[in-house]
């Protein structure tokens, strides 16, 4: 089996290379520091694959933005880069594609959170629907909830999540804005890592939610990270602060059930092994 990732340098797929490795060859596609040179702005023409790819993960993306720049090259990225990615894989005879979307697709309009990530998200799962169904390519599109893992290229995405980190790792206070407790959900990369490796496996098809299976509050997380530190800063809500809303979603199984793997590690077993890792990587 060859497996192409195009984001090779993502921190997912830095992430991914070694697992996939396990089932077959990979090569990662991106515009530094790869295999093969990919850059999705590039016109259709520039963008050719290797020969004999069996899959390819797609995970490359633009978080957005509210600039009209930022939104342009949102859209160029996500929507018209995914497309790209689909024409190429179909003039390579590619028979199936991993398209890691986002679960923020099903956001609401009056989410707080909504915006272009999640809209150029959406669109590009529908482009990629539309284009591997006239080219009889197997798709699969994945939509896992924040990812979190070791490595510091997490927390560009994730920023709060690791502010608390460091705050505790610096035995500070964690400092939580109003009276209410904030829910997330968070999926620990060493579990994406199997969920994404099983579905290239056994070539599932199909739209899911990758989530984990229980949701944590703010203060939950806050104190996995201070208990994991062993940090003397404590958790305190500064409750003249405005609330900070929810941003939860439905939870799916049946993804789960298709590859026989639920997500193991929670927020207190995650912390702990992102303490361990800085402890021993200083």
């Amino acid at each position: 089996m060859r497996v192409l990732i195009v984001g090779g340098t993502s921190a997912l797929g830095t992430a991914l290379k070694q697992s996939i490795s396990t089932i077959g060859e990979v090569i990662t596609a991106g515009r530094i520091n790869c295999d093969i040179h990919l850059d999705l702005n590039d016109s259709q023409e520039k963008i050719n694959l290797p020969e004999n790819i069996d899959s390819i993960i797609h995970l490359a993306a633009k978080m957005g933005g509210s600039t009209d720049n930022e939104i342009i090259e949102t859209i160029n990225v996500n929507i018209l880069g995914t497309l790209k990615i689909c024409q190429a894989a179909a003039k390579a005879n590619v028979k199936h594609i991993v398209l890691i979307s986002s679960i923020f697709v099903s956001l609401k309009e009056d989410s707080p959170y909504y915006g272009i990530y999640p809209i150029s998200k959406k669109q590009s799962e529908e482009i990629a629907k539309f284009y591997c169904s006239l080219h009889n390519i197997r798709l699969t599109i994945l939509r896992p909830s924040q990812i979190y893992g070791n490595e510091i290229s997490f927390s560009r995405h994730q920023p709060f999540f690791y502010k608390m980190i460091e705050l505790a790792e610096n035995g500070e206070d964690i400092l939580l804005y109003g009276k209410k407790d904030p829910m997330r959900n968070y999926l620990h990369i060493e579990d994406l890592k199997i969920i994404i490796s099983r579905v290239i496996e056994m070539g599932i098809e199909g739209t899911y939610s990758c989530a984990f299976p229980f949701d944590n509050s703010y203060s939950q997380i806050g104190n996995a990270a201070i208990a994991a530190f062993g940090s003397k800063g404590k958790l305190l809500f500064l409750q003249d602060k405005p609330d900070i809303p929810d941003n939860v979603f439905a939870k799916e199984t049946y993804l789960y059930e298709k590859i026989g793997f639920y997500p193991q590690i929670s927020i207190e077993e995650g912390m702990q092994i992102i303490a361990n890792f800085r402890r021993n990587n200083k």
